[in-house]
C-alpha cells in the first residue's frame, strides 16, 4: 500500500479522499486538524515529516499569503515600489516551497495560486479550476509537479460558475458576477472535494501502478527504494 503525506493540510479534505479508496494517507500542519480524524492527522512540522523518507507520495499546499499575485497591491504599494519587507516574507515563503517540492519523495505535487513574479517560482506543470471538477465555481490553481506525476484529467465541466474568491483588481466594479458567501481565510484555502477525489483516483492509481511496476515494466525499480534503503 503506497503511503501518503499532504501537508500544510488541517481541513483533511484531500487526505479524506485518499483513505476512502484505501490509501494509508495522512494530514500534516501545525494546526490541529478539523476533518474529524485526529488519528490520520500530523501535527508538526511539515518539512520536517516530508524528509523522513516515509512516503511515496506527497501534495503540499503551503501557505501562499505572501506569495500569492492577489497581494500584489501590498507588495507594491506604489507604482514601481517594493515592500522589503513584504518581499522579505515572500522569499521566506519560496523557501519554504521549495523544501517541500524538493523532499525526497518519488513523487510531489504541489498547489498554489498564480504567483507574484518577483518571487521567481519554478515554472508551473497545470492549471486548474474548481468548474473543470463539478464545481460551480472558479478559482485558478496552479499545479507543480515531479517525479513524471501526469497532469490531472477533468472529471465534471461545469459551464455555468461565479469566481468563488471577490478580486483585488476591482473586477466586482466592473460587473462581474460573484460568490457572495463570506468566506475566512481558513475556507477559502481549502480543496474542493472534486479536485480532492481526482487527486485520489487518478495519482493513487498511477503511484500504485508504477509501484507495481505496471507502467514502466523497463523502468529501474521504484526511486522510493532509494530512501529504504534498497
Amino acid at each position: 500500500m503506497i503511503k501518503v503525506l499532504v501537508t500544510c493540510e488541517e481541513s483533511q479534505a484531500v487526505t479524506i479522499a485518499f483513505r476512502k479508496l484505501g490509501y494509508e494517507a495522512y494530514s500534516c500542519d501545525i494546526q490541529p486538524c478539523s476533518g474529524g480524524h485526529p488519528e490520520w492527522h500530523i501535527q508538526g512540522d511539515a518539512i520536517e515529516e516530508a524528509y523522513t523518507g516515509n512516503y511515496d507520495l506527497m501534495i503540499g499546499h503551503p501557505p501562499c499569503t505572501f506569495i500569492s499575485r492577489a497581494g500584489a497591491r501590498w507588495m507594491y504599494p506604489t507604482a514601481g515600489n517594493v515592500c522589503l519587507e513584504r518581499l522579505k516574507k515572500a522569499m521566506e515563503a519560496k523557501e519554504f516551497f521549495m523544501k517541500l517540492y524538493n523532499a525526497p519523495i518519488p513523487f510531489v505535487a504541489i498547489e498554489n495560486p498564480t504567483p507574484l513574479k518577483i518571487v521567481g517560482l519554478p515554472k508551473h506543470s497545470q492549471a486548474i479550476q474548481p468548474y473543470q471538477f463539478g464545481h460551480p465555481y472558479s478559482k485558478r490553481t496552479l499545479l507543480w509537479l515531479r517525479g513524471g506525476l501526469p497532469e490531472l484529467k477533468h472529471t465534471n465541466i461545469v459551464d455555468d460558475y461565479v469566481p468563488y474568491l471577490p478580486s483585488n483588481t476591482g473586477g466586482k466594479k466592473k460587473g462581474q458576477k460573484y460568490h457572495y458567501t463570506s468566506i475566512s481565510q481558513k475556507d477559502s484555502s481549502k480543496t474542493f472535494h472534486g479536485i480532492a477525489e481526482a487527486m485520489a483516483k487518478q495519482w493513487g492509481n498511477y503511484v500504485s501502478r508504477y509501484i507495481r511496476h505496471e507502467i514502466y515494466p523497463d523502468a529501474p525499480p521504484p526511486i522510493r527504494s532509494l530512501f529504504d534503503g534498497v
